[in-house]
C-alpha cells in the first residue's frame, strides 16, 4: 500500500525548533509536489508548506520561520520548524499536492497519511 508517514513531532518551549520528516512507503516522490498541512484541535486543515522540483512555498504564518526541503534520494522531504509559537500547536500531516503554489491550502492536499503531533508551550 502507498503510505506517506510523518515524524519528529513533539513537545517544545516556545521559540524552540523541531524538525518534521516525511517519507513514502511504495510511493516514490520524484518531482511530485509534496507539502504539509496542520489541523489544530476544532479548527479546520489550514496548509502550512509545499515543495515542487523547483519551487518552496509558504503560508504568511510560517514564513521566515520555517524551512522545507526535500531529499529525493532519501525519498524524503523535511519541515525544519524554527521559532516555534503556540499557535503552531497542531497534528501535521505531510501530503502530495497536484500543484505546489505560494499560501498552499488544505484543499490543496490529494493524499496524506497519518500525522505527527506538534505541541509548543508558552
Amino acid at each position: 500500500d502507498v503510505q506517506l508517514q510523518a515524524s519528529g513531532g513533539g513537545l517544545v518551549q516556545a521559540g524552540g525548533s523541531l524538525r518534521l520528516s516525511c517519507t513514502g512507503s511504495a510511493y516514490s516522490f520524484n518531482d511530485d509536489s509534496i507539502g504539509w498541512f496542520r489541523q489544530a484541535p476544532g479548527k479546520e486543515r489550514e496548509g502550512v508548506s509545499c515543495i515542487s522540483s523547483r519551487d518552496a512555498y509558504y503560508v504568511d504564518s510560517v514564513r521566515g520561520r520555517f524551512t522545507i526541503s526535500r531529499d529525493n534520494r532519501k525519498n524524503a522531504v523535511h519541515l525544519q520548524m524554527n521559532s516555534l509559537k503556540p499557535e503552531d500547536t497542531a497534528v501535521y500531516y505531510c501530503g502530495a499536492l497536484v500543484g505546489c503554489r505560494d499560501s498552499p491550502v488544505g484543499s490543496d492536499f490529494v493524499y496524506w497519511g497519518q500525522g505527527t503531533l506538534v505541541t509548543v508551550s508558552s
